[in-house]
């Protein structure tokens, strides 16, 4: 087993290409990094959704955009990178710390902004080499609109710890879906789809 997870932490490091970055194509690394964020969510997790029930609401992630696999990977990484933003934007608050395991919520945010830093250069070179509207719209703005409702809704509940926890489990959706759609463009047959 050590000599598998050593393996495997060294293709890690290995693919991760000049300066550490993971790289302009969405890879097998983009998607660990993806899991890792939805584990954290996970771990995030204070109260029952039961408990929550009375408060959960659609926010109409674009579920059938990113399930269709009809992305372009321009697109893609616009999508991610806009996920990736605006879930730092959401969690990165006062509010969000006084809900949380602040180590966790750290843990979650520090890693939201590597993954953001590392797709930064890589949303300027696509939208560099394509016209920078075929990213940036579409499926991009509907990631915006579904986060400004989760905005409008957590304002509208006053940060309760109910209102945090059904924020926390849509958006983990959100990840999960994406990262498992990403998974099956990466192609790599023997890593197992997590789940929502």
């Amino acid at each position: 087993m050590a000599f598998v997870l050593s393996l495997l932490m060294a293709l890690v490091l290995v693919s991760y290409g000049p300066g550490g970055s993971l790289g302009c194509d969405l890879s097998l690394n983009h998607v660990l990094a993806g899991r890792e964020t939805h584990n954290l969510l996970k771990q995030m997790r204070r109260h029952s959704s039961h408990f929550c029930l009375q408060d959960r609401k659609d926010f109409a992630f674009p579920q059938e955009m990113v399930e269709s696999g009809q992305l372009q990977e321009a697109q893609a990484i616009s999508v991610l990178h806009e996920m990736l933003q605006q879930s730092l934007n959401v969690f990165n608050t006062t509010r969000s710390s006084a809900a949380w395991d602040t180590t966790i919520l750290e843990q979650l945010c520090t890693g939201l902004g590597e993954q953001l830093a590392d797709l930064d250069g890589c949303l300027q070179q696509v939208t560099g080499e394509e016209d920078s509207a075929l990213g940036r719209t579409g499926p991009t703005d509907a990631v915006t609109t579904y986060f400004k409702g989760i905005h409008v809704y957590l304002n509208e509940k006053e940060y309760s710890d109910c209102a945090w926890e059904i924020v926390r489990l849509d958006i983990r959706r959100a990840f999960s879906l994406f990262i498992n759609q990403l998974a099956r463009k990466v192609k790599n047959v023997g890593w197992r789809l997590i789940s929502p």
